[in-house]
């Protein structure tokens, strides 16, 4: 996040976060005045996900009132919580890894759980000569937002490669905007399925996704802990066939220093919401008690590590 974009957000949430941290209590419910989630761009995941959690939580916290930021996504997110200017946030395992101090013992980030997965998508119209990644070299590229999570792992991909690109940064809807209109050759994306941007792409004309098994298995040596072998289904998309590709896990994270009975209540309202979730967002189906705390290398915070132990399932 660049400096301008931190201090306009650090302003207008400083006083919220403050009131957040040093004001939650427990009694016949937890009470606190105000709740920030950092979500994502226009035409992303995130940003319709964060939106669905936080309807959930006002009606957990009727006394709250339940902020949702629009963010740049993943390390947008992570700035946001390790300043202390929200509360909860969502990001890709990948990026969240990357913040290894922030997640180590002490650190100010913890785990609330694993929610779903995010594809990596290479979209290209269907009459593009690119039929590879080597193919892009030297054309226009879209590489997501800035602080994003598609800018991080695209960003990796290039460099695990030794590809070059004219690397360009646009949001989800920007991207398809710009795809459609011949403004960029491709476009990365790392979203959960389907991402709405490239769902109202695929309906309005014919794109292609390219086949990144192997890139999968390089970026799979070289971090075995954050990237794995996925395929898009061809259900996904309309009239987009099936892709292979690699997955990174997503999480809800929060701020370390949230008191137990809040990141409890978080947790609940979370896992025990996944269905009404879904029927927002398909994503979603994937939220459920087992995946939930397989944050690899993310410590769980003790309020959802609590839930977490009362709610094993059978």
């Amino acid at each position: 996040m660049g400096p301008d974009r931190r201090s306009v957000l650090l302003g207008v949430l400083g006083a919220a976060a403050g009131a957040v941290l040093a004001g939650c209590a427990r009694e016949s419910g937890v009470r606190v005045p105000e709740l920030v989630i950092a979500t994502g761009p226009p035409g992303a995941v995130f940003r319709e996900i964060g939106a669905e959690i936080a309807v959930l939580m006002r009606e957990r916290l009727p006394g709250t009132e339940v902020v949702t930021v629009d963010t740049n996504a993943s390390h947008d997110n992570l700035y946001l919580l390790e300043d202390g200017n929200a509360h909860l946030g969502l990001s890709s395992l990948d990026s969240t890894l990357d913040h290894e101090s922030e997640i180590s013992e002490g650190g100010r980030l913890s785990a609330v759980g694993r929610l779903y997965d995010s594809f990596v998508h290479l979209v290209v119209p269907e009459e593009s000569a690119i039929r590879g990644l080597d193919d892009l070299a030297g054309l226009r590229v879209s590489v997501g937002s800035k602080d994003s999570g598609t800018e991080f792992t695209a960003q990796r991909i290039l460099r695990e490669t030794g590809l070059s690109a004219e690397t360009v940064l646009m949001d989800q809807a920007a991207s398809a905007e710009a795809l459609a209109s011949g403004g960029i050759d491709a476009m990365f994306s790392l979203t959960g399925l389907p991402t709405p941007a490239i769902a109202g792409l695929a309906r309005e004309r014919d794109v292609r996704f390219i086949d990144l098994s192997g890139t999968a298995g390089v970026m799979a040596d070289a971090y075995p802990e954050s990237y794995f072998q996925a395929t898009i289904p061809a259900t996904t998309y309309h009239g987009v066939p099936a892709c292979p590709t690699m997955s990174t896990p997503n999480l809800l994270l929060c701020r370390s220093d949230l008191p137990d009975d809040l990141v409890f209540e978080v947790t609940d309202t979370v896992y025990r919401g996944a269905a009404r979730l879904a029927a927002q967002r398909p994503e979603a189906a994937q939220i459920n008690v087992r995946t939930g705390i397989s944050t690899g290398l993310v410590p769980l915070h003790p309020g959802a590590e609590r839930w977490y132990r009362e709610n094993k399932p059978s």
